[in-house]
């Protein structure tokens, strides 16, 4: 479990050296190579960051409650539930907000529209949080 948890640190600095490289060279054929390299130690990363919550995420959620085995797996859920909603919410009103900006230099008799599909999108995080909430409680 070492060697996967140093090889998933290993892998991020890796990735940041190679841009740090691209950026200096400006050598069109390395630069190839490298954004190669670093879409492989990517993918890499991103498989081994699968395998360590594989392997490790059902032994903490039942080493945290000998009584009820169920509740390590409850917060998981709503701390998911939370941040997945969080992260939707977050780009879902980056997108419909500079899309609203734009609408609105066009025409600006369209404020209220754009507003309530904005509102519309930061509702994603609201129902993520009510979720998480309503999974605490059972908890």
């Amino acid at each position: 479990m070492y060697a996967v948890s140093f090889m998933a640190m290993a892998i991020p600095g890796l990735t940041v050296a190679a841009g740090f490289y691209i950026y200096l060279k400006k050598d069109k054929a390395n630069a190839k190579r490298i954004r190669k390299l670093v879409r492989a130690s990517v993918s890499i990363y991103v498989v081994l960051v699968a395998v360590f919550l594989f392997f490790l995420i059902p032994g903490i959620a039942s080493a945290e409650s000998s009584a009820n085995s169920s509740s390590g797996m409850g917060f998981l859920a709503a701390a998911l539930s939370t941040g997945i909603s969080a992260i939707a919410a977050g780009y879902a009103v980056a997108v419909v907000g500079s899309s609203a900006i734009g609408a609105i230099s066009e025409d600006p008799n369209i404020v209220g529209k754009t507003i309530i599909f904005v509102g519309l999108a930061e509702g994603i995080a609201i129902y993520g949080l009510i979720v998480s909430i309503m999974i605490l409680g059972k908890i």
